[in-house]
């Protein structure tokens, strides 16, 4: 493989997939986040519980992009989104939970897919620096 350049790494774009979605009467397009969505993402989570609807909103706010690879939804859009079909939200978080890896199957995909080898020193097998008598 070529080593990149900054050039060609910041011309790169996200990875993406195209999702029918016949009940909105078209496909939309669920990508990676990038850096700052997932920040987006994580603060818009904020403390306590929220309710699925919103949560998947949220996904939507931070993952659906137009064909220039911009994102098609703000923060002010979630209420509207939060009344869009179940069935549509499901299908379209349902991707956007799989590119980015979130959630629980996510994660257990990830670990059993991994051929990770063991890693060598972390650290943790390093020798003891106290002197024994």
């Amino acid at each position: 493989m070529p080593i990149l350049s900054k050039t060609s790494i910041l011309a790169a774009s996200l990875e993406h997939e195209d999702v029918p979605v016949p009940e909105w009467g078209g496909d939309v397009r669920v990508a990676v986040m990038s850096g700052a969505a997932r920040d987006r993402f994580m603060a818009l989570q904020g403390e306590g519980k929220t309710p699925y609807s919103v949560f998947q909103a949220r996904v939507l706010v931070c993952c659906v992009i137009d064909e220039n690879g911009e994102l098609l939804f703000s923060e002010d859009d979630v209420e509207a989104l939060r009344g869009r079909s179940k069935e549509a939200l499901d299908r379209v978080v349902d991707v956007a939970m799989r590119l980015n890896k979130l959630g629980v199957e996510a994660v257990e995909d990830e670990v059993k897919n991994s051929d990770a080898a063991p890693s060598g020193g972390t650290g943790s097998d390093s020798a003891s620096t106290s002197e024994s008598p």
